[in-house]
């Protein structure tokens, strides 16, 4: 018997003598031929369709601030309009697609950063210390008493926080950041700004989108007492059995260790493959490791994970940012480093801890709810592969912190994935960044 062939999913049986059933055997091949290709076709055509809608939808808020740029009038329900606006559109995103990345970035000068640095001293938040990085841009007040931090990315002009300094000043300084991205054909984009801030948002025309939520620790309050710390206290007091040490270095203390903290950064980004962040993270400078406090693990008398820290003199308020660990070293490592920090900073006095924020955390999805919640929702729940989200709010919410949400705040119409993606590839350092997790 002749073998079948692999790719038949339904064979016609060809009668000896039976010339009729020949013929319909052959019509029916043929018209499987003819199906499989209409069904490539369609295929190729509806991928080309998803490709271009999401092309549509990824730049459709570059297109309206384009549209407004040149002075556009307002999209009516016109189907001719609409469907020249959408061809428009669509060749106009492909070519962005198809432009190199622009990143435009001034460093202050040594005099505005030192103003800023002077402002941060009487103000309460400790995370806008990441000021001292250097690698933002300041826009200040007509009275020099209140800033901006902001870094250009694309055509969005993204301030980072709230506005540092007193909140009087905020107001006249949120209005001057607007104008002047409007002024040089950017939109304006707050990123991580807190309730506080929404009402100028408004008065700015400026649309908020829930971020996630910030975990602040009470430290007055911080106890390890009691039943709902059962598991926490045993994985301390194993670490502890097992070797661990907890120290906290004065910025002094910090200069002669750098070398030995280089190592286990190093060793750190190799063993999750990523590259350093920037913009609303830390990075790993000498120069910005030895101005503030280092808390370290030493496992054996060897250093084997460190956190620098911000923090505000003027409330008490303390801010983690850099963690870095040699990986593989204890189970328990992240955990009592964070609880023993805990313990120092209470006993010096401070009265919080920012543990910075959980992404897309507590984004309702009630039936009223933005599309922009339901979006970030399931990015929350699958997307791991490209940052642990869930994973990140569980440790957090090991401490028992109070949950504080943070916003986008973005001018201009529609979802605000353009102004996400050009603050992704701030935080990233680029595109090669983003691959690198």
């Amino acid at each position: 018997m002749e073998p079948l062939s692999a790719d038949r999913d339904l064979i016609m049986p060809t009668l000896p003598g039976a010339p009729t059933m020949a013929r319909i055997s052959a019509l029916w091949q043929e018209c499987r031929s003819g199906l499989r290709d209409l069904c490539g076709l369609v295929s190729r055509a509806s991928l080309l369709a998803l490709v271009a809608a999401v092309v549509v939808c990824v730049y459709m808020e570059e297109i309206l601030l384009a549209l407004r740029l040149v002075g556009a009038p307002a999209i009516g329900h016109h189907t001719g309009t609409t469907l020249s606006l959408t061809l428009i559109a669509g060749a106009w995103a492909g070519r962005r697609m198809m432009q190199p990345e622009r990143r435009r970035s001034r460093r202050p000068s040594a005099s505005d950063l030192a103003t800023a640095c002077e402002i941060l001293a009487r103000q309460p938040n400790a995370s806008a210390g990441l000021v001292r990085l250097g690698d933002k841009q300041l826009l200040f007040s007509a009275a020099r008493d209140a800033f901006i931090m902001y870094a250009v990315q694309g055509k969005s002009q993204v301030a980072l926080f709230d506005p540092v300094g007193p909140q009087e000043a905020w107001p006249e300084l949120v209005r001057a950041f607007a104008d002047d991205a409007r002024r040089h054909g950017r939109r304006a984009v707050f990123y991580q700004v807190s309730p506080a801030f929404l009402p100028m948002a408004v008065d700015c025309d400026l649309r908020p989108y829930k971020l996630g939520e910030q975990a602040v620790v009470d430290l007055t309050r911080f106890s390890m007492k009691g039943g709902e710390w059962l598991k926490l206290r045993r994985s301390i007091n194993r670490a502890e059995r097992d070797g661990l040490e907890f120290s906290l270095l004065t910025p002094q203390e910090v200069l002669p260790l750098l070398g030995e903290l280089r190592q286990i950064s190093d060793a750190w980004l190799a063993a999750h493959n990523a590259a350093e962040k920037g913009f609303s993270l830390g990075t790993f400078q000498n120069g910005y490791l030895a101005e503030s406090p280092v808390a370290l693990v030493r496992f054996q008398g060897r250093i084997v994970a460190f956190a620098n820290l911000l923090t505000a003199s003027s409330t008490g308020d303390a801010f983690i940012d850099l963690m870095r660990h040699i990986p593989g070293t204890h189970r328990g490592l992240m955990d009592f480093l964070f609880v023993r920090l805990m313990e120092t900073l209470k006993d010096q006095g401070f009265r919080t801890l920012n543990l910075g924020m959980a992404p897309l955390a507590g984004l309702p999805t009630h039936q009223g709810a933005p599309l922009w919640n339901h979006v970030c929702r399931q990015v929350f729940e699958n997307g791991e592969r490209f940052y642990n989200f869930q994973g990140v709010l569980a440790f957090k919410s090991k401490f028992d912190p109070a949950w504080e949400p943070r916003y986008l705040a973005v001018g201009g119409l529609g979802l605000p994935v353009a102004s996400m993606l050009d603050v992704t590839l701030l935080i990233a350092g680029g595109l090669k960044g983003v691959l690198h997790r």
